[in-house]
């Protein structure tokens, strides 16, 4: 009975995510029937969207929309040998082999369950490795996007797996022992250990993880860090630094955002985002000066360049990549929308209250024996597959309830904050930056309404502009 009840259990369990694939499958057919038959430009956007940028976006949003569906089914088939094949506890007898052999048995389950996640990180990271270098070589670089190299790609996978490691492994170990050491009231210690920990993420990042990956400059003095310095004090919004990150150098996608804890905020722009990119014109000013120095020492006259008809088009086409100062600012205000009206605290608020709740519920479930002997544990219960079968496979319709009702928040918070920056006088720079955003990354414009309800966090374009003109119109 109990062998037909852990049967059940992953039957249970499999026929859920069999069920989520294929309706967000359903969702995704649907999309892609309206980038197949779009083909005219919303009128609300003829005067500003060219056509040959509409069809480009048509077509780039097919090629992903294609490579999910392939990515999606591998994923899904993978997870479920997995599952069917007894996965997990292969995994973690191999991770008892390697302790094993040097010289930590069983009884160092931390130890056992450190090395399963560095091992289940590698397996992920090989079988992911196809899938994004196709994404990124292949997808992103037929549109224009990637500004990789093969050898840049492979060092920032090394990085991110290095760093992933050196923080992930001692959080599990630590989260694990106050599981086990922690006595009936464990979730509690848990849960507080959890909260400490994404804190001190947020609180180190800006200066001791994300320069590992990214350069960040300091914005230069002049016109735009003078009027993002006045916006920020006209909302009391406590700005320390200003930084423009170097995004170009992986892709020609382009954001913005801000982060840090209390009189510590530092917005950062994407040098993509700038239209006029300040740090640039500084490097360059310095290079004039240094070539203008060795001229004037040289004996040599040379002729004045002239710019080709080539050039002259290209530098055409690279003044209408990023926002002017003003959409800059409307974008920002935007931003701080957020900050002023508590969204991001909001944010924090429910995933606390929810790591808490699940930690609770985890509490409860945790020494459940027939839930580890479906998932191939019949003589142990090793608190780290506890955590792992639970929180991913049990909570699993209650994350999906979840992720659908936070993506519904998140849309609110949008319209919310363009309200904001209307309400900064910004309302038409925002319109125009939204729609330059939207070409530059090949946004498409159209959406079917299901998939959009279910997957986008963001509005569309077309809907924060027709609330943007609406609220316009009221004032």
């Amino acid at each position: 009975m109990e062998v037909v009840a852990g049967l059940d259990l992953v039957t249970a369990v499999l026929l859920f995510f069999w069920v989520v694939y294929l309706w967000e499958n359903y969702l995704s057919f649907r999309q892609r029937g309206v980038y197949k038959t779009t083909r005219d430009i919303p009128w609300e956007l003829r005067s500003v969207l060219e056509h040959d940028t509409f069809e480009k976006a048509r077509l780039y949003q097919l090629d992903k929309n294609g490579f999910s569906f392939w990515a999606g089914l591998y994923s899904q088939l993978e997870m479920t040998v997995i599952l069917l094949l007894g996965g997990i506890p292969f995994l973690w007898r191999k991770s008892g082999d390697v302790t094993g052999y040097f010289g930590y048995g069983p009884e160092y389950e931390i130890l056992q369950s450190v090395m399963f996640v560095l091992l289940g990180t590698v397996f992920s990271t090989v079988t992911g490795l196809p899938w994004g270098l196709y994404s990124t070589f292949v997808i992103e670089d037929r549109h224009g996007f990637n500004k990789q190299t093969l050898g840049f790609y492979f060092k920032d996978l090394a990085k991110k797996f290095v760093v992933t490691q050196l923080i992930s492994l001692p959080v599990a170990a630590g989260l694990l022992y106050i599981i086990k050491a922690g006595g009936d009231y464990f979730f509690i210690y848990a849960w507080l250990f959890t909260f400490v920990v994404t804190m001190g993420l947020i609180f180190i990042y800006a200066d001791y993880i994300a320069p590992l990956f990214d350069r960040f400059t300091p914005l230069p003095e002049g016109d735009l860090r003078t009027q993002i310095e006045t916006l920020a004090a006209s909302i009391e919004f406590p700005l320390y630094k200003i930084f423009v990150v170097e995004g170009s150098k992986r892709s020609s996608h382009s954001n913005a955002y801000f982060f840090g804890f209390y009189k510590n905020k530092r917005i950062v722009l994407f040098d993509t985002l700038l239209e006029e990119n300040p740090v640039n014109k500084e490097a360059a000013a310095g290079e004039d000066a240094g070539n203008a120095s060795s001229e004037d020492s040289s004996d040599t006259a040379s002729e004045p360049e002239q710019k080709g008809e080539g050039d002259a088009k290209g530098e055409e086409k690279k003044k209408k990549i990023g926002c002017s100062n003003d959409e800059i600012l409307a974008v920002l205000g935007h931003e701080l929308g957020h900050w002023k009206l508590g969204h991001n605290l909001k944010n924090i608020i429910i995933s606390q209250v929810n790591t808490f709740l699940c930690f609770f519920l985890f509490a409860l479930l945790s020494n459940w024996k027939e839930l580890y002997e479906a998932f191939g544990f019949p003589d142990s219960q090793p608190a780290l597959i506890g955590l792992l079968v639970i929180f991913q496979f049990i909570f699993s319709p209650y994350n999906e309830l979840l992720s659908f009702l936070m993506t519904v928040l998140s849309r609110r918070f949008e319209f919310q904050a363009d309200t904001f920056a209307q309400g900064l006088n910004k309302g038409a720079d925002l319109c125009t930056a939204l729609i330059k955003l939207n070409k530059d990354n090949l946004g498409f414009p159209v959406h079917d309404w299901l998939y959009a309800a279910w997957h986008y966090s963001h509005p569309g374009l077309l809907e924060r502009l027709r609330a943007l003109d609406y609220r316009q119109k009221e004032q």
